[in-house]
């Protein structure tokens, strides 16, 4: 048995938690769940029954792991030998900003393209405050900088950098020069080849298949 068993849909956030474990250098099988029948076991681990779903097979017992942000930093812990884990020197930003993705520039993009307005007055009351300004704010941090931590790779880069280059790739976000910039950098990642070719085959396989 692997290390890790991943519940995962190829066109969705499973995609993140993929590039993840192969940062990691995890150990992992995959189960495609199928939206119109997924697997009790997903629902067993999981009773948001959604995906990714990660199952760690430690020796003292399984541990399940849900929520993207929560698999990245869950993976840089438990794979140290991998370094992506912050500096001292570098846990308020590797903090600030893997939430911050988390938090505010999702639900930003997410409301956007659900066609969901802040109420006048009331921006104060939503976590993100406003689309302009979620995105303004990422986008002076990216500007200065070619990683999240500074000059060094880290787990943080996994989930900001999957928010930017999915939000360009879908136009959810604008193709501002730091985003673009930051995008090129995180698909020259040997990690990130390596997951995203499986999903693109994976993807092919099943619009195959439909036809």
């Amino acid at each position: 048995m692997a290390d890790y068993t991943f519940f995962t849909v190829p066109m969705s956030r499973g995609q993140i938690a993929r590039w993840a474990l192969h940062e990691a250098g995890a150990d992992y099988e995959h189960v495609l769940v199928d939206w119109a029948s997924r697997p009790p076991e997903l629902a067993a681990a999981n009773p948001m029954n959604k995906v990714p779903t990660l199952i760690h097979h430690a020796p003292e017992g399984d541990r399940v792991i849900t929520e993207c942000a929560a698999i990245c930093a869950y993976l840089a812990d438990v794979h140290p030998e991998a370094d992506l884990l912050p500096h001292d020197a570098e846990k308020a930003d590797y903090y600030r900003w893997l939430f911050f993705a988390a938090g505010p520039l999702e639900q930003a993009v997410v409301s956007r393209a659900m066609g969901w307005e802040v109420p006048e007055g009331k921006s104060g009351m939503a976590g993100f405050g406003t689309y302009e300004r979620a995105i303004a704010v990422m986008d002076g941090f990216l500007a200065g900088r070619d990683w999240v931590c500074g000059a060094r790779f880290t787990m943080a880069d996994v989930y900001v950098g999957s928010q930017v280059d999915w939000g360009l790739n879908f136009g959810s976000i604008p193709p501002l020069p730091s985003f673009a910039a930051y995008a090129e950098r995180i698909r020259t990642r040997a990690g990130y080849q390596s997951a995203k070719a499986i999903d693109r085959e994976l993807i092919k396989a099943a619009r195959a298949g439909e036809g």
